[in-house]
């Protein structure tokens, strides 16, 4: 299939896009690299009055340590973020999760903001937001504004972001000092979104766990390390985020996936945590 017309308009510089996003509002939509718009646009599930490109804009092409954060902007690819060569250390949850999230062709023109402004429930980079309590930065013609990830994952393919606000950033914790993490993800193929994925943080004697593809948004558990009831805390867990069958698994299996992978992910991050 083919899109619907559209008008396409690439602006020079942040606020450029900003008023464009001001006149239009929900007529807008914004693209980066496209991996889920196009998509979209093609299957005519969106149907835009004029698409606003910000991939060249360089104010949003930075990832700096900014405080206590890493800053991905928004026109940061996913291979660019993978390419890091400290994010190991800085971010290791991401330099985990990273080589899950689809194809080396796909992260070359995908976004990291953009997988989080898709808000694919399934999606690895929103589970890594989530789990390690980060932020993504909006802003509009009206100011700025910081959103948790709680906040702004609201739903399935659904988040907080105003229609004339643009994502220009994400804000990643980075590593403290002696917390462990590890990620996991069953999927049909290397590369499909996840049936089920799991990330955790061993930290000061607690551990977060995250779990993707069951929920309408990652859902996050804390537990302190010495919890000796841990398959039976899980199994209350996989029941309570209320699964259900599709064409991919069935409630059943993803319910087995977090009682058997929840284990191991949580015993690795507590195994990197000094």
């Amino acid at each position: 299939m083919k899109p619907p017309r559209f008008d396409y308009v690439r602006p020079d510089t942040v606020e450029e896009a900003l008023a464009v996003l001001a006149d239009f509002g929900d007529e807008a939509q914004v693209i980066a690299g496209g991996q889920s718009l196009m998509a979209m646009l093609n299957l005519r599930l969106a149907g835009p009055r004029v698409l606003v490109d910000i991939s060249r804009l360089e104010a949003l092409s930075t990832c700096q340590e900014t405080g206590d954060c890493l800053e991905i902007g928004a026109a940061v690819t996913q291979a660019d973020l993978l390419d890091r060569a400290d994010l190991a250390e800085a971010v290791p949850l991401l330099a985990l999760a990273l080589p899950h999230v689809g194809h080396a062709q796909t992260r070359n023109r995908g976004t990291v903001c953009g997988s989080l402004a898709h808000g694919d429930p399934s999606s690895e980079l929103p589970l890594c937001l989530a789990a390690l309590e980060g932020q993504v930065v909006l802003r509009s013609t009206r100011g700025e504004r910081r959103l948790d990830a709680a906040q702004f994952q609201t739903g399935l393919l659904s988040t907080a972001r105003e229609a004339d606000e643009l994502i220009v950033a994400a804000r990643f914790p980075l590593r403290r000092a002696g917390a462990g993490h590890a990620f996991a993800e069953v999927a049909r193929r290397h590369g499909d979104f996840a049936i089920v994925g799991l990330a955790a943080v061993a930290h000061d004697g607690q551990v977060r766990l995250g779990v993707a593809g069951i929920a309408d948004r990652p859902e996050i558990r804390e537990w302190p390390f010495e919890r000796e009831d841990i398959d039976a805390v899980l199994n209350r867990l996989a029941w309570d985020l209320d699964a259900a069958d599709d064409l991919h698994a069935s409630a059943r299996y993803r319910r087995d996936i977090v009682r058997g992978l929840g284990p191991k992910v949580i015993a690795e991050a507590r195994s990197c945590a000094n």
